[in-house]
């Protein structure tokens, strides 16, 4: 289910509760629509809601288009549909990584990077928690890794209760699983098995919100989106918790909130760029300033003057220009 928001006065209407675009061709035919096939997006479900924006934007001034097709198999999955030929734009939470590219090439695909936003993955807890307002990464090392003994708020901090830790996170699909284990856990390191995974960012809220000992982690646009069920806890990259810094778009946007600030992306390939306008000026598009906008009002962190242009001119290249 993707949050429904009002932008620029009439965007959220077309939002569906899945999270997605989900029109079909035939629909699109029925209903009058362009019969033009539409632009196909999927993977991370931290950028499908920005890019369920974009697109709902994009085929404002674009009349004759078929709104994009947004859906979510996270950004593992995500890679896997786009090096299959089976979507146009990868959505990720994550950088693509090497075996990812490899089986793009080995399907003729050159996957053009394109940074559109700043994230901070969120550290939450249970609206009711009243104890735990900050930890420091030496801490969420000892929470999350395999073979953690941590079974209780009280093994965490003597002066915590003593009642057992519940534990939500994404799995291993996600962007967000793979950027959290990289950062906290350690690329060769593993997470604890006893913890609840899924990969859509809402069944998260709800199990942390319904569990006073519950704590967990996602993107921070779904943090804001939910701050009346669920607590923000700062976080301290040295040994002191009282040193920890609450995410919020200035201490991402400034470079405060370390280690888990993060880039988002989308992927497309140089040929469907080149060969395909709607593609193209979709691309375009979401990299333009009235795009930016929309990611402020989505609750992610724009990107700044210097990393926009790096964006666009990663464009332009692409289009040989």
């Amino acid at each position: 289910m993707i949050r429904q928001r009002i932008l620029f006065g009439s965007l959220a209407a077309l939002l569906l509760a899945a999270g997605c675009t989900v029109s079909t061709q035939e629909e699109a035919q029925q209903s009058g629509g362009a019969s033009t096939p539409g632009i196909r997006i999927d993977g991370s479900s931290t950028v499908a809601p920005l890019s369920s924006a974009i697109s709902q934007q994009f085929v404002k001034s674009h009349s004759d288009l078929r709104s994009p097709v947004v859906n979510i198999s996270g950004s593992s999955g995500g890679f896997q549909k786009f090096s299959n030929g089976e979507i146009d734009i990868s959505d990720a939470s994550r950088p693509i990584k090497q075996k990812e590219i490899d089986a793009c090439a080995e399907a003729g695909i050159e996957p053009v990077e394109l940074r559109v936003a700043i994230d901070g993955l969120s550290v939450v807890v249970n609206k009711d928690n009243d104890w735990c307002k900050s930890l420091t990464v030496a801490q969420l090392t000892a929470l999350w890794s395999e073979g953690s003994t941590i079974k209780t708020w009280k093994d965490l901090n003597p002066e915590w209760p003593d009642n057992e830790i519940k534990l939500f996170g994404p799995d291993d699909k996600s962007g967000t699983y793979d950027y959290f284990r990289e950062e906290i856990i350690g690329k060769d390191g593993n997470f604890r098995a006893d913890y609840s995974p899924n990969s859509d960012d809402n069944v998260l809220v709800t199990g942390i919100a319904g569990d006073k000992y519950a704590i967990g982690y996602f993107g921070y646009s779904y943090m804001v989106e939910n701050k009346d069920k669920i607590s923000a806890v700062a976080i301290s990259n040295t040994d002191n918790p009282e040193d920890g810094v609450l995410p919020s778009q200035e201490t991402i946007e400034q470079g405060k909130y370390t280690p888990l600030a993060r880039p988002l992306f989308i992927y497309v390939a140089k040929k469907s760029l080149q060969n395909r306008t709607d593609i193209r000026d979709f691309c375009e598009y979401y990299l333009s300033d009235e795009a930016q906008e929309v990611v402020k009002q989505m609750q992610f962190i724009s990107l700044n003057a210097e990393q926009l242009q790096e964006s666009r001119e990663a464009l332009s290249s692409a289009l040989g220009e």
